[in-house]
């Protein structure tokens, strides 16, 4: 069976042309147009960026600050605390030094009066002085040593100012004990140290 199809039966439908493709598509109806979103100028761009960078400098600066101010707080709380431990260090040594000092006078005195026992002369004239003008006859106690020392260089004191001699062994060497009826005078080593020590804000004894 033939499919050719007479041209007269043709004349009831449209004929397709070629031009049909070159029509363009009608717009749709309805839809609103598409936002058009305006674009920074260079200006604007450059003022942005120059906020940007002012209020990153003031945070920067202020955080900076904040810093610095703890870092100097933290310093000083060092320093403080450093010149209370130099001043404690200090003191420790200023009383270390006197405590060494101290001990080496009492082993130069002990050592010179080991020497030269004669020493203790000056310390009995001084004692037997310091006591009232009406004071007579003083009692001198003194250790055996230092007794037999003063009656052969202190002879004519004795005998002039009759001073009576008294042996007591429990008197360290150096030292001496002036009595009267009235009125006493410790001129012991250890009273004497004593007061050297008291002059020092010390405490100790001549025999430790």
């Amino acid at each position: 069976m033939s499919n050719f199809i007479p041209k007269e039966r043709l004349s009831a439908y449209q004929r397709w042309e070629l031009n049909s493709l070159d029509e363009s598509e009608p717009e749709p109806v309805g839809l609103p147009p598409e936002p058009t979103v305006p674009l920074p100028t260079a200006e604007e761009v450059e003022n942005i960026q120059r906020q940007a960078h002012q209020e990153g400098y003031a945070a920067g600066y202020q955080e900076g600050k904040e810093r610095v101010d703890s870092e100097l707080a933290r310093l000083m709380q060092l320093a403080s605390t450093l010149e209370g431990a130099l001043s404690r260090f200090d003191e420790d040594l200023m009383q270390s030094l006197l405590t060494l000092s101290l001990d080496v006078a009492k082993q130069m005195i002990r050592e010179a009066l080991r020497v030269r026992p004669e020493l203790a002369l000056p310390a009995v004239r001084e004692a037997v002085n310091s006591l009232p003008q009406a004071s007579q006859h003083p009692h001198i106690k003194l250790h055996p040593d230092d007794a037999a020392l003063v009656r052969s260089l202190m002879a004519d004191e004795l005998s002039h100012f009759q001073w009576k001699l008294i042996e007591d062994s429990r008197i360290e060497r150096g030292g001496c004990r002036v009595e009267t009826a009235n009125s006493e005078v410790d001129a012991t080593m250890g009273n004497r140290w004593e007061r050297v020590l008291a002059a020092l804000g010390r405490e100790g004894a001549w025999l430790e």
